[in-house]
């Protein structure tokens, strides 16, 4: 089954895609060489669909592995838009950085929507196995928790566990299957959280909060330090934290201090002209290679 959805004029579906490292955490899957981006899709009491998206000049294709009612087509696509960010307007970003030299090209070659899950809540579990690890750590802790707690598909794949499903595991599960470590006990104190309906994540997505005690919310979640909340707020469509972290630093070291080291306080400084678009700008800059 095909769906197509139109996108503006500004969408860049593979600087979309790469535009972070998502599109290598399951339950997403990429194949680069055709550029194509599979995702499987949680449908409530229904088993989960696996969607393979592709892009044109001016939309995206949207394959199912099974024909889906019209109330399931529409959960479909709600999911898609939201992981692609089309719906996000992104033209004051574009006005502050089209007459930069150095930063012109995010306007003219479409970048800036940061691929994301279909739900707060794996974008934020996803976001506690990125901490204080290396990538292929981070790979193997969320394998474990989809492929040890997903739901499987027709085509043998499997989604992104659900917090009430998560909640069921004892830590150690955490511990000895997921291989989470320290980050076990986060994760499980987290899971229940959400499926008890303490924590409600979701409601960050429309919270009026100012951004500083959106910040104090979200680091209220034990595990969930500066670096964690201020990618996570870039996931909510807020991109004032700049979510420094060695990899960030080193970047910046090599793209624009000559590969001198220098502090936290140079790097903000270069960034502040953007002023609520500086983190958005900064992870542009420094990513800006990963499809030239």
């Amino acid at each position: 089954m095909e769906l197509t959805i139109p996108t503006p004029s500004t969408f860049n579906f593979q600087r979309t895609v790469i535009s972070h490292g998502w599109y290598g955490l399951l339950p997403f899957e990429f194949d680069r060489q055709k550029w194509k981006l599979v995702r499987v899709l949680d449908r409530g009491s229904k088993a989960p669909v696996t969607v393979t998206l592709t892009g044109t000049k001016r939309s995206v294709k949207v394959t199912t592995d099974t024909v889906l009612a019209k109330k399931d087509s529409e959960k479909v696509l709600s999911d898609v838009r939201h992981m692609l960010r089309l719906d996000e307007n992104l033209e004051h970003f574009y006005s502050s950085t089209k007459n930069d030299s150095d930063f012109g090209w995010i306007a003219a070659q479409g970048a800036g929507r940061l691929l994301r899950s279909p739900t707060v809540f794996e974008d934020l579990v996803k976001m506690i196995c990125t901490t204080n690890c290396s990538w292929a750590l981070t790979e193997k802790m969320v394998t474990g928790l989809v492929q040890k707690v997903g739901i499987n598909t027709a085509d043998g794949r499997k989604s992104f566990p659900s917090a009430a499903a998560l909640a069921e595991k004892p830590l150690s599960f955490f511990v000895n299957e997921v291989r989470a470590g320290y980050r076990a006990e986060y994760l499980k104190e987290l899971v229940g959280r959400v499926a008890s309906g303490e924590l409600q994540v979701e409601a960050w997505l429309k919270s009026d909060l100012p951004t500083a005690e959106l910040v104090k919310e979200i680091k209220g979640v034990k595990g969930v330090g500066n670096y964690a909340a201020e990618n996570l707020l870039k996931l909510l469509g807020r991109y004032d934290g700049l979510a420094l972290d060695s990899w960030t630093r080193a970047k910046f070291f090599q793209v624009r201090n000559n590969g001198r080291k220098t502090t936290d306080k140079r790097i903000a400084r270069y960034y502040s002209r953007f002023n609520e678009w500086r983190g958005l700008a900064l992870w542009c800059d420094v990513t800006r290679d990963w499809l030239e």
